[in-house]
């Protein structure tokens, strides 16, 4: 695991100190060595090349594995970061090819296999990596970002330069863009708390999407989708073997030369890992509170007595939770409703000793454990029916069941569905949002026809790939590319890497997902078990008390905090949206009823808390608009 940074520059040069200046901010993702590099390149154009690496240790922790790293063989460079868990069946197939390794990295297999089959050697890796490869021969740079969207990558351009890095942070580093507000980014995050890529909330900074490569030659670029998790699922055999499938991807995930260990909240998700890795002297760790309110000790002790895990609690109380906010907001490479957790379980883990852990994060999205999975077709049949409702009789009850509903936030969003008029994007982009396009509208002092389409582009990108799906693969198609990719991956990486902790997710391997995505939706759903196509696959290993606990994550108490410890902060800074970088963007009196509509209990405290995140985040990185 790593950070990488570097630029490609026509008829100039790469500055030694913009490149070093880029690599040391991602000096947080990889405090075991650092490398750069700077190739000149003169025929047929003048161009310089500059790479920089931050690594973080996990295979072959020799000097051999240093980056940025060179193939003799080809002249071609590469910086990565990430793991390739297949990288030794990938080396053998390479080795019987007469291709021969200096190294036992699996930086040098990405290399070498790039040398060997070009853009095609994507098909060939298992795992989560984001790299970047100066081909010296065709004068092209390649970045590609895994089949999952696991490990983040940003570029832009400016000028003549061309810019990539593995945070917005290194980019902005490098003082060649404009730290100018995206509108389209604003958009995005107000409605849903989060970025949804491409789209960042820098003007000119694009994310690489999942499953894409891009190629930069000759100062143009071109990017190309090699994967997607609906399209690829079709070519899965019907006789998959889910069982064995599972247990693949996790115990390929377990390739270290660093002892791993496994996130245990006693969830299914995570107690499923433990009981596919039965008997291999794991060991499990948890994050309890001191407050019993919010810990779930009991149940993680229960499955680690069950597995005989070697277990370890790590105690913490909601004031350390408390004190860690502002680091946190720090640490965010984007701004994000729900990182803050994410950040405290991987500080007191990397404390511990821990450099590389297992999470059950994704087992949701794929396995159907939202209640978006029953919501949003149930959703989908009322636009249906909707729409089959006079005209005229539409915006009466709409009207009426406006009037007479309670006010709540679900009450909001049923209100919607029916004024939509069956003109909704989709039912589940509803279920996500945070504020309505109304109440953007309310919130922004100006909005344009053309940012609000292309604030939409990627949910409209997602949605088209889901139209031969069945409406319970769809929610996870959704689930997966839209919440997941954007906010818990995205919040997993940047705060667990800003303490150089390693968090891996088997569950989300992508020939794993392929596979559970070819299963027809309605085996996946059971009103007597939850996530029953993931406990069917575990042969019953799990205790009936885990399986059929009430759901609940690991939570803060945000709502106790908005209005006692953190109001000072959160309402402060809420006014100062209003004379800091965002002046003139926000409405004054409705930032105002925001947060007096969360004091009155009539909203929840994301929307508060994303208004002061956005206020928080802006400021520290200086952007404005």
């Amino acid at each position: 695991m790593c950070g990488i940074a570097g630029m490609v520059v026509r008829d100039g040069v790469v500055a030694p100190e913009v490149l070093e200046r880029m690599t040391q901010s991602l000096a947080h993702r990889g405090p075991d060595d650092s490398g750069t590099v700077i190739v000149h390149e003169e025929v047929p154009e003048s161009l310089e090349v500059g790479l920089g690496n931050r690594r973080l240790a996990i295979l072959d922790l020799s000097p051999a594995g240093h980056q940025p790293m060179q193939d003799a063989a080809t002249g071609n460079w590469i910086v990565y970061n990430g793991e390739v868990y297949n990288f030794r069946e990938v080396r053998a197939k390479l080795e019987s090819q007469g291709i021969r390794f200096h190294s036992q990295s699996d930086t040098e297999v990405l290399l070498r296999a790039y040398g060997r089959w070009g853009e095609a050697c994507l098909a060939e890796f298992r795992g989560m990596f984001a790299f970047a490869i100066w081909d010296a021969q065709r004068r092209r740079l390649f970045i590609a970002r895994d089949a999952m969207g696991i490990k983040p990558l940003y570029y832009a351009e400016s000028g003549k330069h061309f810019l990539f890095a593995s945070e917005i942070r290194a980019l902005l580093s490098a003082d060649s863009l404009p730290k100018r507000l995206d509108r389209r980014g604003l958009l995005n995050y107000l409605r849903f708390g989060s970025l949804y890529d491409p789209i960042t909330l820098v003007e000119g900074v694009c994310a690489l999407p999942a499953g894409c490569f891009l190629i930069w030659e000759g100062g143009k670029i071109s990017v190309s989708r090699y994967w997607d998790l609906a399209e690829n699922s079709a070519d899965i055999d019907e006789q998959l073997d889910l069982p064995a499938l599972l247990e693949s991807s996790v115990r390929m995930q377990m390739v270290s030369d660093v002892p791993v260990g496994v996130f245990l909240s006693g969830g299914i998700d995570s107690s499923a890992l433990a009981a596919i890795l039965h008997g291999d002297r794991l060991h499990t760790f948890s994050v309890v509170f001191r407050e019993s309110d919010y810990t779930e000790g009991e149940y993680s002790r229960m499955v680690a007595q069950k597995f005989g895990t070697e277990h370890q609690e790590i105690l913490i109380s909601q004031q350390d939770a408390l004190a860690a906010i502002p680091e946190a907001l720090r640490a965010m490479d984007q701004p994000s409703i729900d990182g803050l957790n994410t950040y405290v379980i991987s500080q007191h883990t990397r404390a511990a000793g821990i450099k590389v852990a297992l999470s059950g994060l994704g087992g949701d999205e794929l396995f159907a454990g939202y209640s978006t999975f029953r919501s949003v077709p149930r959703m989908e049949r009322f636009a249906g029916a909707w729409r089959h409702v006079p005209y005229a009789l539409r915006t009466p009850l709409a009207n009426t069941f406006s009037a007479l509903a309670p006010a709540s936030d679900q009450n909001r969003k049923l209100t919607a569905l029916v004024r939509g008029n069956g003109n909704l994007l989709h039912p589940y982009f509803l279920s996500r949002e945070l504020f309505s396009p109304g109440q953007t509208d309310e919130l922004l002092t100006a909005v344009t026809p053309e940012d609000r389409v292309a604030a939409c582009e990627p949910l409209r990108e997602a949605l088209a790939r889901t139209a031969p799906l069945d409406p319970i693969n769809r929610v996870s198609y959704l689930e997966a590319r839209c919440y997941m990719l954007n906010t818990l991956l995205r919040d997993s990486d940047v705060m667990s890497m800003a303490h150089g902790l390693e968090v891996r997710v088997p569950l989300i391997d992508q020939q794993l997902a392929a596979g559970v995505f070819a299963v027809p939706g309605a085996s996946k759903i059971d009103s007597a078990t939850p996530k029953s196509l993931l406990v069917r696959a575990l042969h019953g290993q799990l205790p009936d008390e885990i399986v059929h606990r009430k759901k609940r994550g690991f939570t803060l108490p945000f709502e106790h905090w908005l209005k006692d410890e953190l109001r000072p902060e959160v309402e402060s800074g809420i006014q100062d949206i209003t004379r800091g970088p965002l002046a003139g963007v926000f409405r004054v009196q409705a930032l105002r009823r925001v947060w007096e509509d969360f004091q009155k209990g009539n909203t929840t405290w994301s929307r508060p808390w994303s208004l002061y995140v956005l206020q928080r985040w802006c400021k520290l990185q200086q952007i404005s608009v």
